[in-house]
């Protein structure tokens, strides 16, 4: 399944599970231009997907300049006081990731008396 097929599907889980909706490709850090597939600003958290991770070849996340490049993205997130869940092809088919995305809400919010 490709990264935009795995999106799709896990913004369908989203809305399926009733979460509130994140925004898509969003720029969390100021003066950088990269983006964040997945982000709900209230709750410093954004998702990753990173689809070609078990994919053969040496091109988008599978590649050494790709994996470098999404762990840069995720050590910003985290300098900036955000937290980031990358997930793969399969966390998102198995349902793991909407599962951990919705824990990760839910305790935010008891934790903030949001409850």
């Amino acid at each position: 399944m490709k990264k935009s097929e795995l999106e799709e599907l896990f913004a369908q889980q989203v809305a399926d599970r009733g979460l509130p909706p994140p925004t898509r490709e969003e720029q969390i850090i100021p003066g950088r231009r990269h983006a964040y597939d997945f982000c709900w600003r209230k709750y410093r958290l954004v998702v990753e997907i990173n689809g070609g991770t078990f994919a053969r070849g040496k091109s988008g996340h599978n590649s050494g300049v790709g994996i470098a490049r999404d762990y840069w993205k995720v050590r910003r997130a985290q300098d900036n006081g955000w937290t980031i869940y990358p997930f793969d092809a399969k966390a998102i088919t198995d349902k793991e990731a909407i599962d951990e995305v919705a824990e990760y809400i839910e305790n935010y919010k008891e934790k903030n008396g949001q409850g």
